[in-house]
């Protein structure tokens, strides 16, 4: 079977790295939303926690959305399905999951979020080091 570009075992990612990936997301989604509540030292905590906390959740999920369309396209698992004897509804149902995770835009909306906050962490880091040698 010809399996274009997919390398690794395919296995999910151990129980406590997916539990850290959704912590992060929590807490920086938790900390982009308290900002209007805080005084300005605060303010700048919660935004970096904030920003760090979206680069490793959606960092993440761009990665897991990339690796899942990989693994359907590389298997041909569209055509597995199609051509498999399961029973028509769960044939539908499981084309429908599979058929979307490929056409899916949810993996670009995380790249997206992961670009934006790269570029808004480094723009600071930058404009925070002009200021101190200035």
């Amino acid at each position: 079977m010809e399996t274009t570009g997919i390398t690794g075992e395919i296995k999910p990612s151990p129980k406590l790295l997916r539990w850290f990936f959704f912590a992060a997301g929590v807490v920086a989604t938790i900390a982009y939303r308290i900002i209007f509540l805080l005084d300005s030292y605060w303010i700048a905590v919660a935004w970096y926690v904030g920003t760090i906390g979206f680069i490793i959740y959606f960092g993440h999920r761009w990665h897991i959305e990339n690796k899942r369309a990989r693994m359907v396209e590389g298997y041909r698992l569209t055509g597995v399905i199609e051509n498999s004897d399961i029973p028509a509804e769960k044939k539908s149902a499981l084309l429908y999951l599979i058929k979307t995770s490929v056409t899916s835009k949810v993996r670009y909306n995380s790249l997206f979020i992961f670009i934006a906050s790269m570029a808004a962490l480094a723009a600071d880091l930058l404009l925070r080091a002009y200021h101190i040698m200035r």
